[in-house]
């Protein structure tokens, strides 16, 4: 059992990892063109989707499901205030992290969900790998331009990177071993998660994503969400 689970989140960690790879080799062995600028833009939007998509479909289901109505308002907006004060501040200090910043909202709440789910709910468990694996790869590939265009090393990043990656397995131990006995506090953090990742979607990410006369870059943002149908109808 403990096995499967380290083989679920480990897959859904390494593709932090990954991401940061393939953004290296594209953004310094791909020759700088129109087409390159559209395809980064592409998978920030597409990024942007699939994040939306565990919003919908998975972290706000699973946190009505526990919780009433207030204290998911109450978590929901505490989620979205906390992170427009830490986005100002972060703004201030002239870092772009806003992308990074939504992928370890989503990577970790939803890290501890998978390991308290684990032995309770297996279907929804593999669906939450799934997704965390899948949403990973477009954050990471974004995050890392973000970070290196604020001054961090390649090096540094890709370390930062390989790093992040064990937050998954350590995130899913967590909730294996400690919150699966209280999925109330598992739905109080998805929901605050998804309070979090939406304002950083609206202020930040989303409106980056968009090029001037260029219409179809959005559609990546249509492709990610129908990611995460396709993942919630099949598992």
């Amino acid at each position: 059992m403990i096995t499967k689970l380290l083989l679920f989140s480990g897959f859904a960690g390494i593709t932090v990892f990954i991401g940061g790879l393939l953004a290296n080799f594209f953004n310094h062995h791909i020759k700088e063109s129109p087409v390159k600028y559209e395809i980064t833009h592409t998978l920030m939007s597409f990024g942007s989707g699939i994040m939306l998509s565990a919003i919908a479909l998975v972290l706000i289901p699973k946190g009505m499901e526990e919780l009433e109505l207030l204290p998911i308002i109450f978590s929901f907006l505490l989620g979205s205030i906390l992170f427009m004060l830490l986005s100002q501040y972060l703004a201030k200090k002239g870092g772009k992290t806003a992308t990074l910043l939504a992928m370890l909202m989503d990577f970790i709440p939803e890290s501890i969900a998978l390991g308290a789910v684990f032995a309770i709910e297996p279907s929804m468990a593999t669906l939450l790998a799934i997704f965390i694996g899948l949403q990973n790869l477009p954050e990471a590939f974004n995050s890392f331009r973000d970070l290196v265009q604020s001054g961090f090393t390649i090096n540094k990043t890709l370390i930062i990177f390989f790093c992040l990656s064990f937050f998954g397995i350590a995130g899913a131990l967590i909730g294996h071993f400690f919150l699966r006995e209280y999925p109330d506090l598992t739905a109080h953090l998805m929901v605050f998660a998804s309070g979090g990742i939406l304002y950083l979607l609206i202020q930040d990410i989303i409106p980056e994503s968009k090029l001037d006369k260029n219409y179809l870059t959005s559609i990546g943002a249509i492709l990610g969400f129908l990611v995460g149908i396709i993942g919630d109808k099949v598992v």
